[in-house]
């Protein structure tokens, strides 16, 4: 059995809801430890107790991952398993989004894991054993209309994490990409953004915005259930470096 298989340290991004709060659940579930990050601690619903630590970290600020990471260590001696959640979904056209929303968007989305896993990487090195997850998307392997920045974010973060994956597999390191299709979770609402309308795009982007907000909160997807399939994936005795989760991930 992989050695964070029992009693493992989770360190989870975006823990405030969606996947990340069902990851912290999960984990806790089970026994096991978790540092629980979100911008704001206090979004962070499950209380504080002596398995459960909650620290602020904001992916586009290194001071703040820094001090999740060093909580971490300082509180729990290691962290088993990251959990790069964080991020948001920029929907429109490329036209339809401005550079400075594009460049935000893939800070969050692509930079903001790559931080937090440089953060993690020394200490996993050091034991020679962890496993990071990834949360990528099915816009990561099969884009359409609307998807240029949240897919650019994506694509990089696959590509990374891929590379990443033969980099430290010596090292006892695993790392697996989950790429969801839809959810029941705030990536199709609150967590989710849109690009400013162009008539020449309305056509192909409006009725994309129209089904992503009609069907938010009835997606087919649910989140513990994609969740408990990760874990146990990465359990596994040979994780697996890309898992798609849900059907219409499958299909």
């Amino acid at each position: 059995m992989n050695a964070i298989d029992t009693d493992r340290v989770w360190l989870i991004t975006g823990a405030s809801s969606g996947f990340g709060r069902q990851f912290v659940r999960a984990a806790l579930d089970g026994g096991d430890r978790v540092v629980a990050t979100a911008r704001r601690v206090a979004d962070i619903r499950e209380p504080a107790n002596d398995r459960l630590l909650r620290t602020r970290l904001d992916v586009t600020d290194q001071q703040s991952i820094d001090s999740s990471v060093g909580a971490a260590l300082d509180q729990f001696g290691r962290i088993d398993v990251l959990v790069n959640n964080a991020g948001y979904g920029l929907l429109g056209a490329f036209e339809e989004i401005d550079e400075d929303r594009f460049r935000e968007n893939i800070d969050v989305n692509f930079f903001g894991p790559c931080a937090v896993t440089r953060a993690v990487l020394p200490s996993m090195r050091a034991r020679q054993s962890g496993h990071i997850v990834q949360m990528s998307s099915v816009i990561g392997v099969v884009p359409g209309p609307g998807g240029t920045a949240y897919a650019a974010a994506k694509f990089a973060l696959e590509g990374f994490s891929e590379a990443l994956a033969a980099e430290v597999r010596h090292l006892g390191i695993g790392v697996t990409i989950v790429e969801p299709g839809p959810f029941r979770t705030d990536a199709s609402g609150r967590s989710l953004k849109w690009g400013n309308p162009l008539d020449d795009y309305a056509e192909l982007i409006g009725p994309a915005r129209v089904a992503f907000e009609s069907t938010h909160g009835s997606q087919p997807g649910d989140p513990r259930r994609g969740v408990d399939a990760v874990i146990e994936a990465i359990s596994s005795d040979e994780p697996p470096l890309r898992l798609p989760l849900g059907s219409t991930s499958f299909d």
